[in-house]
């Protein structure tokens, strides 16, 4: 199919993509800023700036077969104040009924859409068992999803399917909550919020994306679908169980008043109590990879395993080095369509945590010996310049790169690729000496070897949705 999507360059939108794409799919992104979606998305995504709305809209939908609707500012950004508020509105509903207006429009209507929610719809309902029956609350946020919702609904009208999404809490590596979670559990300073005995409905950012996948092909799906996973938790076993994947304590609680105080109404949204249930799904029978919480949780943190080491045996051109980086992934696709991708410079920014703002200057060049890229990536607070010169280019068996301009005194990347029968072993190779002497190498003993292992961890993720991983 050809899928158009919304909120396409965010936490969640990010994901999907490359699994709709090892789907088979076609995937059109509805954008604010092309140049931004490019770096992102990658080379293989269509994309239609939203500054040409109506027409270029509705000629995007005539195109497609499905829609989906991830478009929505984040909760948590702020007191909702008046002007706040607004914001959360327009993001979502605004947004909402201007693409069910593109659908009435269109010549051809989308056979379905897909269209976000959250189970802030229900409320704070303490234990009461939520279903998708359930009825909803009457809080700022029930009342939001209430006519979100609504919104998705009237493109019924036009003969499509429509599903509302009602999302827990998305967990993930390099974004969503559990970004903004982790830095007090890592320094073993975390806990339960508030009293710890609200429900906190959850699911794997990887099983999310799958049920959208699915959602978009199976005509069971259709109204209100909980996205959340079958097993149950409360904001004190959650903490529980993230310190136990942490290795840390989880004991210190953060208490609602000071939540309150920092976010006022908004604090609802971590103070609010909704035990759900994933009944429609439990009803298809839909497989869920991450059931259970602490395999949920372990598979995030530990993540692909990434090797450092000082330099041992160091290849060709890599003299300088005086660390080693090795990662090897096992990947659930033929070697001519695994090498294609990772040949594509243009699919850079798709592997890359979309914190560093990665971004190709000028035009990618072809992928060849000698080949020379331009590009700029945050590496914390600073956006720094980055060129790196092909050096190794054999076709469907390795390339390697080296830094010519950058922020490390030395940097090669071997990529190699291997058949494994209908599989493809990619390893990769990286030697590197962080700047300043002895400064750096206390850096890479403090962050700069962690940063390394969470950019390497977080192409594991892509790969596994875009491939597959064995």
């Amino acid at each position: 199919m050809r899928v158009l999507v919304t909120g396409a360059t965010g936490f969640i939108g990010r994901a999907l993509i490359p699994r709709l794409q090892r789907d088979g799919h076609a995937v059109v992104a509805w954008v604010r800023s092309p140049a931004l979606a490019r770096g992102l998305l990658g080379a293989e995504v269509e994309l239609v700036p939203a500054d040409t709305a109506p027409e270029g809209l509705v000629a995007a939908i005539e195109r497609s077969d499905a829609v989906v609707n991830l478009a929505g500012e984040p909760l948590m950004g702020g007191r909702w104040t008046a002007a706040h508020r607004a914001v959360l509105e327009d993001s979502r509903i605004t947004v909402t009924e201007q693409l069910v207006r593109a659908m009435a429009e269109a010549k051809s209507c989308p056979r379905v859409l897909v269209s976000g929610s959250a189970v802030g719809y229900y409320g704070d309902r303490a234990d009461e068992q939520l279903t998708e029956a359930s009825s909803g609350g009457d809080d700022f946020l029930a009342r939001l999803c209430r006519r979100w919702e609504r919104a998705a609904l009237d493109a019924e009208r036009l003969g499509a399917r429509v599903v509302l999404l009602r999302t827990g809490v998305v967990l993930g590596r390099a974004g969503g909550a559990l970004a903004q979670m982790l830095p007090p559990f890592q320094l073993g300073v975390g806990g339960p919020v508030g009293s710890g005995k609200q429900y906190l409905p959850w699911i794997h950012l990887h099983d999310l994306v799958k049920i959208i996948a699915v959602a978009l092909v199976d005509d069971r799906y259709r109204g209100p679908v909980n996205g959340v996973a079958p097993e149950q938790a409360t904001s004190r076993s959650f903490a529980r169980a993230l310190g136990r994947a942490l290795h840390r304590p989880a004991l210190l609680p953060l208490p609602a008043l000071a939540l309150k105080a920092i976010f006022g109404e908004a604090a609802t949204v971590l103070l609010a109590s909704q035990r759900v249930d994933p009944r429609v799904l439990r009803e298809h029978e839909f497989v869920f990879e991450f059931p259970a919480l602490d395999s949920a949780l372990e598979d995030i943190v530990a993540g692909t395993a990434v090797a450092i080491s000082p330099a041992q045996s160091r290849t060709e051109g890599a003299g300088e080095a005086r660390y080693e980086l090795r990662a090897r992934t096992v990947i659930d696709a033929p070697l001519e369509e695994t090498f294609a991708f990772f040949s594509k410079a243009a699919n850079l920014g798709v592997i890359t945590p979309a914190a560093m703002r990665f971004s190709i200057q000028g035009q990618a060049p072809p992928m060849a010996a000698g080949a020379v890229i331009d590009y700029l990536v945050r590496v914390g607070p600073l956006p720094v310049h980055w060129r790196t010169r092909i050096t190794t280019w054999e076709p469907g068996r390795r390339f390697a790169d080296l830094q010519e301009k950058g922020p490390y005194r030395f940097w090669w990347h071997e990529h190699t690729f291997q058949a494994d029968g209908p599989r493809t072993v990619m390893e990769d190779r990286v030697y590197y000496t962080p700047p300043l002497g002895i400064v750096g190498r206390l850096a890479n003993r403090v962050f700069i070897g962690s940063t390394l292992r969470k950019i390497f961890q977080y192409r594991g993720d892509v790969i596994r949705l875009r491939f597959g991983v064995s």
